[in-house]
């Protein structure tokens, strides 16, 4: 899917097989695809609170309902008119040029909501405004409809990703934990089987791992080569440690985090529509929740079927 393809006006968008540009209403992605689903990198715009700067209302209120404000349906004519403000060239009396400006405003708020079903196809960015690009499963078993589903940039959208995945969504820096018995050295001769990914605690302190003792360990990624799991522990004397990973090891997932989403898991999403001007694709979901459960996914350690030797469990 092409998160980019949007028959709106006020877009430019390249070929994306070559990694082009393609500039969004509110969105930036750099699309490079090398198959059927591109990988999207971007950012988000960082927000203008120019149109908005009395509006002190904050992104939660009272009651737990997201508060969104107002979606600019084309930055050109936003841009536009803060470049006339900022000349002295319009003080709010052409009605020539105010009510263009006015109609270009979108109370997200005003929109109803609705639930969305369908499957991932790309994600770019962070919880703070990120987007989730999924083909939409239409109730009466129609086609898909292809939607982006933007976050709130004040990172409030409620996110839940869970399930089992393969190995292959293990990534560096990333937080794991999992079972394990180690030597001095922090080898393990036992496969892992199961590890755990999860959003940790701002609190949780680094806990020292203690040699010849089956114990819980928690520790960040370094790299995973030839089904052998690099992992380094920030306490302890013992700070890296290798383990095996058996064949038919998966990773349990449970984390806030969209960083965690890939293509082909299934998403729920409880949201505003907008598809009139400036909607992406063929839709902008404002997304108040956002559920993913993970695609279960081959659990093969070694795309290459190698098999880890001594050299490996050795390597620090």
């Amino acid at each position: 899917m092409r998160p980019s393809k949007a028959p709106r006006q006020n877009w430019l968008v390249g070929d994306p097989s070559t990694g082009s540009r393609a500039i969004l209403v509110g969105l930036m992605l750099v699309v490079a695809g090398n198959g059927d689903l591109p990988v999207v990198r971007g950012q988000v715009v960082p927000y203008n609170p120019y149109a908005d700067s009395q509006d002190s209302t904050p992104p939660v209120l009272p009651d737990g309902t997201l508060h969104w404000g107002t979606f600019f349906k084309s930055p050109a004519i936003q841009k536009a008119y803060e470049r006339l403000w900022n000349l002295g060239a319009c003080r709010n009396t052409n009605k020539a040029i105010t009510i263009p400006v006015e109609n270009n405003k979108l109370s997200i708020d005003s929109l109803p909501e609705d639930e969305f079903l369908g499957v991932v196809q790309a994600v770019t960015g962070t919880n703070a405004g990120g987007a989730v690009a999924f083909l939409q499963t239409p109730k009466d078993g129609s086609g898909g409809v292809e939607r982006v589903a933007l976050l709130h940039p004040a990172g409030v959208s409620r996110v839940d990703v869970s399930g089992t995945a393969g190995v292959s969504l293990l990534a560096p820096g990333m937080v794991v934990r999992f079972q394990a018995n180690v030597d001095t050295r922090g080898r393990s001769t036992t496969p892992i089987r199961v590890l755990h990914v999860a959003t940790p605690s701002t609190e949780a302190k680094p806990t020292a791992v203690t040699p010849g003792i089956d114990e819980m360990v928690i520790g960040k990624v370094v790299h995973m080569k030839r089904g052998i799991l690099s992992v380094r522990v920030d306490a302890g004397k013992i700070r890296r440690l290798t383990l095996p990973l058996a064949e038919d090891a998966v990773v349990e997932v449970a984390t806030s985090q969209i960083g965690l989403i890939r293509p082909g898991d299934a998403i729920e999403i409880k949201g505003r529509l907008w598809t009139g001007e400036g909607a992406l694709g063929d839709g902008t979901v404002f997304a108040d929740q956002l559920t993913v459960t993970k695609k279960a996914a081959s659990a093969a350690v070694s795309s290459s079927g190698d098999h880890a030797d001594a050299a490996d469990l050795g390597a620090r």
